[in-house]
C-alpha cells in the first residue's frame, strides 16, 4: 500500500478509536490482558491473593479478555493475514543479512521483542499509545517518545549494520 495513504488511514483509525471509545490505541494493553487472563486461570489462588491480578477479577463479569483491546489485537492479526494472503505474500521466510544465521536472527529477533514488550511496560504503554496517540493529542511526551524509538533505533542500528550489509 502507498505509505502516505495507509498513514492517512491509520490516522482515521486513530480519529474513530478517539470518538468511539474516547482514548487511543494501543497493543500493550491486549499483551497485558492475555497474560492477566492466563495467570487467571492456570492459578486462580495466587490471582485472588495478588493485589494487580485481584483488581481485574473483582467483579467476576468484566473479564480481561473482554477488553476491546485484545479484539483490536486479533482484527490487526487477522487483518495482516487477509492481507498477505490476497497479494500473494504469504509464507514462512526470515528476512537477515549475509553475516547472520536464521537461528542467531530468531534469538536476536525475540530478545528485542522482549525487550521492547518490558519497556511498553516501564513506560506504562506501547509505542502505538505512547507516540501514536500521544502526538494525535498533541502531547509533549508523545513526541518525546517518538523521538526516542526513532533515536536509541538510529543509535542501535549502527553497531548492527554490518550483520545486514554484504
Amino acid at each position: 500500500m502507498n505509505p502516505y495513504l495507509a498513514g492517512f488511514l491509520l490516522g482515521l483509525v486513530l480519529l474513530a478509536t478517539y470518538f468511539i471509545t474516547g482514548r487511543g490505541l494501543g497493543a500493550s494493553g491486549a499483551a497485558k490482558s492475555v497474560v492477566i487472563e492466563t495467570v487467571g486461570h492456570i492459578s486462580p489462588g495466587y490471582a485472588e491473593k495478588n493485589p494487580f491480578y485481584a483488581s481485574y477479577f473483582a467483579t467476576g463479569d468484566d473479564r480481561p479478555m473482554k477488553n476491546w483491546l485484545v479484539y483490536l489485537t486479533l482484527g490487526v492479526l487477522g487483518g495482516a493475514l487477509f492481507s498477505g494472503f490476497m497479494s500473494g505474500r504469504m509464507g514462512l521466510k526470515v528476512d537477515k543479512g549475509p553475516r547472520i544465521s536464521v537461528t542467531t536472527r530468531l534469538i536476536m529477533a525475540a530478545a528485542g521483542g522482549f525487550l521492547f514488550g518490558l519497556g511498553s511496560q516501564f513506560g506504562r504503554g506501547c509505542t502505538s499509545g505512547a507516540a501514536l496517540s500521544g502526538m494525535a493529542t498533541l502531547s509533549t511526551a508523545g513526541f518525546l517518545t517518538m523521538i526516542a524509538i526513532f533515536g536509541s533505533g538510529f543509535a542501535i542500528a549502527y553497531f548492527f549494520r554490518k550483520l545486514w550489509i554484504s
